[in-house]
């Protein structure tokens, strides 16, 4: 039987036991909010708590350039810009008449072979191994290629003779414009397309071909076209895989005949075309890496749930 005693103060009577004090009711530790959706919790759907943004990361995907590694990089584009010079020259000494067809194909031919042995040179024939390609087949593509761009020479020419020469050449410029934004850079994009590119390169020559005074010359056109779009850049890889001092040197002069070609024609245009390729190679760099200061990217858990793990095992 417990005893009852009065509190000397307020006057109420307090029970006690006989074995101590009377225990008393835990209290409750309140709800810890999860970042879960499967269970219900006795939060707002907008609540996080101060744990929320310890996962908060930034700029952890921002790449540390070199000035100068930008600038060899670079070399790819300025080669480019200058072979739609070089093309665009040529055309335009062909269309003046002042350069003859018979000598397009001698130097184009000649530097052609210089860089089919180069290209065998720099890595000593292991490409044409793993392609399991020979030095015949290489032969037998070329001569089906002259025979069928040669018989076609007069279809090329007579092609566009409906079209207006204004608009042969707007689609001319847009054709090249393409060949340049589609072009393979080595850049990981979607809009990189080596196919497309080649192929507007090859229709701007063809559009250009049919303004051409004969057949002949129409089929000159078209062969340095592939020489230049197709087969230039396949050595300028190679050069730039195994050779880079090379590959730059190469960037280098042929930058120079390009400038040298566009200044016969027009002064401006060469002045233009000049601070054109600094501006690529100098100034674009520059701008790549100051930039790269102004990042703020964000990181954290409210991004979307990216699966690593391979489920290939899953499949049927």
């Amino acid at each position: 039987m417990s005893p009852v005693l009065q509190a000397p103060e307020s006057g109420h009577y307090t029970s006690m036991s006989l074995g101590g004090c009377a225990p008393a009711d835990p209290v409750s530790d309140p709800p810890r909010w999860k970042k879960i959706l499967y269970k219900r919790q006795p939060f707002p759907d907008n609540y996080v708590d101060k744990s929320f943004l310890e996962e908060l990361r930034k700029n952890i995907y921002v790449r540390r350039y070199s000035y100068w590694a930008v600038v060899f990089e670079s070399a790819m584009v300025i080669q480019q810009l200058c072979s739609v010079c070089s093309f665009s020259v040529v055309w335009w000494y062909m269309d003046q008449d002042l350069l003859s067809p018979q000598k397009l194909c001698g130097v184009g031919l000649a530097i052609t072979l210089l860089g089919y042995l180069l290209f065998d040179a720099v890595d000593k024939g292991s490409g044409r191994k793993e392609c399991g390609r020979t030095r015949w087949d290489d032969l037998k593509s070329s001569l089906v290629f002259i025979a069928f761009t040669y018989g076609f020479s007069p279809v090329l020419k007579t092609l566009t003779e409906s079209i207006s020469t204004d608009t042969i050449y707007a689609m001319s410029v847009l054709m090249l414009i393409g060949h340049l934004v589609f072009f393979d850079y080595g850049a990981n994009a979607a809009v990189v397309s080596s196919t497309m590119s080649i192929n507007m390169a090859i229709f701007a020559s063809v559009c250009l071909a049919s303004r051409l005074p004969r057949s002949l010359h129409a089929f000159t056109m078209v062969t340095f076209a592939i020489q230049i779009f197709a087969l230039w850049p396949s050595l300028q890889r190679k050069l730039r895989a195994y050779t880079p001092g090379i590959y730059i040197c190469v960037t280098f002069v042929f930058a120079l005949f390009s400038v040298a070609g566009l200044l016969s024609i027009s002064g401006v245009g060469a002045l233009l075309f000049s601070i054109l390729l600094i501006s690529v190679a100098f100034l674009c760099p520059y701008c790549l890496i100051r930039l790269q200061l102004f990042k703020d990217n964000i990181h954290g858990p409210w991004d979307e749930a990216v699966i690593k793990e391979d489920l290939s095992r899953f499949y049927d």
